[in-house]
């Protein structure tokens, strides 16, 4: 069971978030889904981590899902970021950060972004981090242009009487669920974002950034980056960044969601145990 909460932002809009309680919370996690999809296709992730001990929010961020739809009142419209484009959209992760804190002023946050929400979250962490006590990259990319894919997804995956959804999950079903979906739609960054924005996306660790806990986990057949594009972005993490603590894990034949892939339990098994090692007490 979650409970509907609503956040105004700082430019007027407003972001529909389910908050999922742990009985005994050890700790708080804010996930973020990517682009393309809404904070529902989250609720078994949430359900988990909950009754692992971490209350857990997940917003429909901008352009997306109930968020999305009070915004623009328009599906065809849905995936646009809307005022204040990317530095609001990101700005949002802080004022959703600030609202967990004020809610749960004893416990820790972690902040878990999928895709576009792992990019927007490494770029609220740069200037932010101190603000977490974790942070977890899935299917995620180094946010340079030669280790990022910015064309098509499904390239690899596709053959005559392809759904062009392959791309997401060795689960059929997985496929089918994205097209029925009426909150789901094609993940066409540079038509939804606009060029300044697309533009936005790339980047790297900052420089100085206070020491947090790292998990970063993908895919071995990810086509957004893959297993190379995140070693290098740990790498980065560890020489560029200082971080001491900085997991990768790679799952073998895992494709882009790894939290619905055919092993998704055990990545949500790891990711749990992750957690759980950096909140004892």
């Amino acid at each position: 069971m979650s409970t509907e909460k609503t956040l105004v932002d700082s430019y007027g809009v407003t972001l529909f978030v389910d908050r999922y309680d742990a009985t005994s919370p050890r700790g708080t996690v804010l996930i973020l889904h990517g682009i393309g999809e809404h904070g529902a296709r989250y609720t078994h992730v949430a359900e988990a981590l909950a009754s692992g001990g971490y209350t857990t929010y997940v917003p429909d961020q901008r352009g997306s899902g109930r968020t999305g739809m009070k915004q623009f009142g328009d599906v065809s419209k849905l995936g646009r970021l809307g005022k204040g484009g990317l530095r609001a959209a990101v700005n949002d992760i802080l004022q959703l950060t600030h609202m967990i804190r004020a809610e749960h002023p004893r416990l820790p946050i972690f902040l878990l972004g999928h895709s576009m929400g792992s990019l927007m979250g490494q770029i609220a962490a740069n200037d932010h981090a101190g603000e977490y006590a974790g942070l977890v990259w899935s299917g995620s990319a180094s946010r340079t242009p030669s280790r990022m894919n910015a064309g098509k997804l499904n390239k690899k995956f596709d053959h005559p009487g392809a759904t062009g959804h392959e791309w997401l999950s060795r689960d059929p079903q997985v496929w089918d669920d994205f097209a029925a979906d009426p909150w789901c739609f094609e993940a066409d960054t540079l038509r939804l974002y606009g060029l300044a924005d697309g533009l936005r996306l790339y980047g790297r660790p900052a420089k100085k950034m206070p020491q947090v806990p790292l998990l970063i986990f993908v895919g071995s057949n990810d086509p957004l980056g893959g297993e190379e594009s995140v070693l290098y972005l740990a790498n980065d993490y560890i020489r560029r960044s200082g971080q001491n603590d900085v997991t990768v894990t790679v799952y073998p034949d895992g494709r882009h969601e790894m939290f619905n892939e055919t092993n998704k339990q055990q990545v949500i098994d790891d990711l749990l145990s992750w957690l759980t090692e950096r909140t004892k007490d």
